[in-house]
């Protein structure tokens, strides 16, 4: 008998080997940058016994093991070499309608969540791709269309069940394990145990509307500047996302998507400013509920592999600075991925701040912006294809920190990110050490940069 029999007989969800039917699937990188990572096995988890098990069976078997839920890890940190502990079947929803609150199993994905949430018109921050995973978009912290009104994902968190490298199960909430509890909230996934289930706070579904503005890209630089002041003076209500992008043999594109918890009149208001310094090519202005806004706003990408970058910033970029942006886009050395390159500014702020830097691990509370710059390539470009892109993003992300600060989001996982530490977590970096040595002394759950 193997170890992998073993496995197979302690657990009741289902362990998949190399060549097995459905292995693939469960193991692949949303990012295909990592595709050639390959786990020696996956186990399906069917309840959070199975997490336990297989938890204690890999620490037995000297086996590195890595959760995994929506697959979405940015630098492919979401599978290993060892086992992957798939949690898609932990993805039960429970409302209670009297206090408001959502209980949701650790692998559940935002395509199911909006689902289960919208018959009762409840919600929280959530994310707005279909298989994003509670997990990663929680214990990152998570900011979403409405976190300038609502605040971040991890805000709205109440308790979360944690399995611990040992293997024994723990509620971590404000009064039961506060310190896990708090390190949970913004502290990067996969750092502490395995989540199983989380409890959130969630309000009635707000109605409000939407925009999506297009510009040829000569207004650039007069479209960001303007939206950065816009955005500075606006209520908390309204989020928007502020784009320039290119496309393989396409012009670049100048865009801005928003969600306003208001009417469309009053976003047209808002907006007013920019329209003033340059006319769109394309204006999509609309009253919407909740959900229709949910759908409007799905995220929709080509796949393929790609590389991120992220900035947060306490100000608005200036001139010198969206200059800069725009002449490095308009350089991109080009791909064979539809999806191209680009950078976005994403409006902070607002409730985001309210919340005291030391009160949760999460730290960006001052962002104003977070700027994220990307590119993308197709699995059958040429070697040397890729290199250009990964040197394009690598000096347009020095480049903005003569403008930016070093602080990155960690739910935009950068593994090429030198200074990790202090640039996800800043002030609560050491913090979040003490609890690791509390909870994980021996380090079982390790990434490459893992707390």
């Amino acid at each position: 008998m193997t170890a992998w029999d073993t496995l197979r007989g302690l657990v009741d969800g289902e362990l998949r080997l190399p060549g097995d039917r459905g292995f693939g699937e469960a193991t692949a990188p949303v990012n295909r940058r990592f595709a050639a990572t390959r786990p020696a096995a996956v186990l399906s988890a069917a309840h959070a016994g199975d997490v336990a098990r297989a938890i204690e069976w890999a620490r037995a078997e000297s086996v590195p093991l890595v959760a995994r839920g929506g697959g979405h890890s940015y630098a492919g940190f979401s599978a290993n070499t060892g086992l992957v502990l798939d949690l898609r079947r932990l993805s039960g929803i429970r409302v209670d309608r009297g206090t408001g609150r959502v209980t949701v199993g650790g692998g559940t994905q935002m395509k199911a969540l909006y689902a289960g949430l919208r018959p009762w018109d409840l919600t929280f921050p959530l994310g707005n791709s279909d298989t994003v995973g509670i997990g990663g978009l929680t214990l990152g912290g998570g900011v979403t269309t409405i976190s300038r009104a609502h605040g971040t994902t991890c805000d709205a968190l109440v308790s979360t069940d944690v399995v611990l490298a040992d293997g024994t199960v723990v509620t971590a909430s404000a009064t039961e394990n506060p310190d896990l509890f708090w390190a949970c909230r913004g502290g990067g996934g996969g750092n502490f145990g395995v989540n199983t289930s989380f409890t959130f706070q969630a309000r009635p579904a707000p109605a409000g509307s939407t925009c999506l503005l297009l510009w040829s890209w000569p207004h650039a630089v007069e479209v960001l500047a303007t939206m950065q002041e816009i955005m500075l003076a606006a209520p908390e209500a309204f989020s928007a996302r502020i784009g320039i992008a290119r496309s393989p043999g396409g012009d670049g594109v100048v865009s801005v998507v928003g969600h306003h918890l208001g009417p469309a009149a009053e976003l047209r208001e808002l907006l007013a400013p920019v329209f003033a310094v340059a006319a769109p090519d394309r204006a999509d202005i609309e009253d919407r509920d909740f959900w229709e806004a949910a759908t409007y706003l799905h995220h929709a990408s080509e796949g393929g592999a790609f590389a991120a970058r992220t900035r947060c910033t306490p100000h608005a970029i200036g001139d010198d600075g969206v200059e800069a942006l725009v002449r490095a886009v308009d350089k991109w050395p080009g791909s064979g991925n539809p999806d191209g390159a680009g950078a976005a500014l994403f409006a902070w702020g607002g409730a985001i701040g309210r919340v005291p830097v030391g009160d949760t691990a999460f730290p960006h509370r001052d962002t104003r912006f977070l700027l994220s710059l990307d590119t993308s390539w197709a699995e059958d470009d040429a070697p040397g294809v890729v290199q250009a892109n990964l040197d394009w993003l690598h000096a347009l992300h020095a480049e903005a920190g003569e403008f930016a600060p070093d602080a990155s989001y960690v739910n935009f996982t950068d593994p090429d990110l030198e200074d990790w530490r202090g640039a996800y977590y800043g002030p609560n970096a050491a913090r979040l050490a003490e609890v690791k040595q509390r909870y994980d002394p021996d380090r079982f759950f390790r990434s490459p940069q893992g707390v």
